[in-house]
């Protein structure tokens, strides 16, 4: 009964917000509170609960102070050569930003978090999506599945969790995995350029001199309306009602881009650079945990490059809304989360997977984990699968023969359709920076991301590493 509510609960969860009937974080609290109940356990709500928070805690927090530490990068004009960079090598060609979108989502996965890669990318790239008229669910879709192949690195997570759980070395791991995960990046890069070649035929190319003069006159409108200072959600604020306030949206929407900007900051941009990679570096390097990193990343640039406190007010103010919409959603993520472990359904649910494997399959336990990493990442948090799930596949494969190390291996191919989980919290801050609906962006990445995983296991299967 626990594995049909568990199934039942999610399924639920999707058809809501992919047919818009309600908000990600109503449907996050809402839907598990009413499942609990009807498991029977609705007077341990508030335990399941405050467990999910407690270990999402950290996460909210490390979002939190990365948005707005990002965002205060942003203002002060550290990523505007990253943004003029890439749109003269796209020549504004909707084909060259949809590549440039998955090789620059591939490159800043390097530092391996998602929720930094997202920023990043979406920083960079918006103004273009917008400025063309370009799908924005191909932005967050490919960027989604592009860091979902280089999430498998050993500092993203996914290596570290198989190789702990199942006591192994995370490079033995890896390294084995590198050609089938290079075959997954050429996909999706190969993907991105049949998506850019759609975008190009819906939209036609213009020529860069057009989109410069565009450009140069939404920034003097915006200088003259006096609409927003920088990128973030101050515009809103300031702008009319009205048809007024579609303008001043729009408007707001490129102020990346305004070279006149108040919140500039050039004479600090070596310091800012200098800041940046030391924290990506620290990250990697795991110095400090990285919510903290953040916290003190994010407090040492709003006091540097803006020491007036009216100043330091106004860019919180400026990035207050995406981060209450990331921070909120992690804390109904964690409702959702809470419920799916304290009431067992979790653990029912991968018993139930496990147990309706056949036993002719035995000999062939690598390929099933492959395959139902899919599903699992997709339904659970990488914690519960690796830590719960993949162990007992692990000892089902070893009775016949099937080392540890091809179960590990295999377990990391779902990690492209993981990224776009409901459950990753990073997926926020990915859809709500774009201003795309969770749902428009699962019913697009679903079925490519999960396509993208079989090419990486078929070549793993190729290749004789699974």
């Amino acid at each position: 009964m626990l594995t049909i509510l568990g199934f039942l609960m999610i399924a639920t969860f999707l058809v809501l917000i992919m047919m818009k009937k309600m908000s990600p974080i109503a449907a996050l609290v809402l839907i598990p509170a009413l499942f609990c109940v009807i498991v029977g356990k609705g007077a341990h709500l508030g335990e399941y609960v405050i467990d999910g928070v407690s270990s999402l805690a950290p996460t909210a927090a490390m979002l939190m102070f990365a948005i707005v530490y990002f965002g205060v990068m942003i203002d002060v004009g550290l990523f505007d050569p990253i943004v003029r960079g890439i749109l003269k090598f796209c020549k504004a060609d909707p084909m060259r930003i949809v590549v440039g979108t998955a090789l620059l989502a591939a490159i800043v996965s390097l530092d391996g978090d998602g929720s930094t890669t997202f920023m990043i990318t979406v920083s960079a790239l918006y103004p273009l999506y917008k400025r063309l008229k370009m799908s924005l669910v191909i932005l967050t879709g490919v960027a989604a599945m592009a860091n979902g192949v280089m999430n498998t690195l050993p500092w993203g997570g996914p290596t570290a969790r198989a190789a702990t759980a199942l006591k192994l070395d995370a490079s033995d791991i890896f390294v084995p995995m590198i050609p089938a995960l290079a075959v997954g990046l050429l996909f999706v890069i190969a993907l991105s350029y049949g998506l850019g070649l759609r975008e190009r035929r819906r939209l036609g190319v213009l020529t860069l001199d057009e989109v410069l003069v565009e450009e140069k006159e939404t920034v003097l409108v915006t200088a003259g309306s006096g609409a927003g200072t920088g990128l973030g959600k101050e515009g809103a604020g300031n702008g009319g009602s009205g048809a007024g306030a579609d303008a001043d949206e729009e408007d707001d929407d490129f102020q990346g881009l305004d070279p006149n900007r108040p919140t500039l900051r050039p004479k600090l941009l070596w310091f800012n650079v200098l800041l940046t990679v030391t924290l990506l570096t620290a990250m990697i390097m795991e110095w400090l945990p990285i919510p903290v990193l953040f916290l003190l990343g994010a407090a040492l640039a709003l006091t540097v490059n803006f020491p007036k406190i009216p100043d330091q007010k106004a860019r919180l103010a400026a990035h207050a809304d995406n981060v209450l919409n990331v921070s909120g959603m992690v804390f109904a993520a964690a409702v959702f989360t809470g419920v799916l472990q304290g009431t067992g359904m979790v653990d029912s649910m991968a018993e139930w997977l496990v147990d309706i494997i056949p036993a002719g399959m035995g000999p062939h336990m690598a390929l099933v984990t492959g395959v139902l990493s899919l599903p699992l990442t997709y339904f659970m948090s990488n914690d519960g699968f690796y830590f719960g799930v993949l162990p007992v596949l692990a000892e089902a494969g070893a009775a016949h023969g099937v080392s540890p190390l091809e179960m590990a291996r295999a377990s990391l191919v779902g990690q492209p359709l993981h990224m776009s989980s409901p459950l990753v919290p990073a997926v926020y801050v990915l859809v709500g920076m774009a201003k795309v609906e969770f749902g428009d962006h699962t019913r697009f990445v679903v079925k490519w991301a999960a396509l993208t995983c079989l090419v990486i296991l078929a070549a793993g299967v190729l290749f004789g590493i699974i």
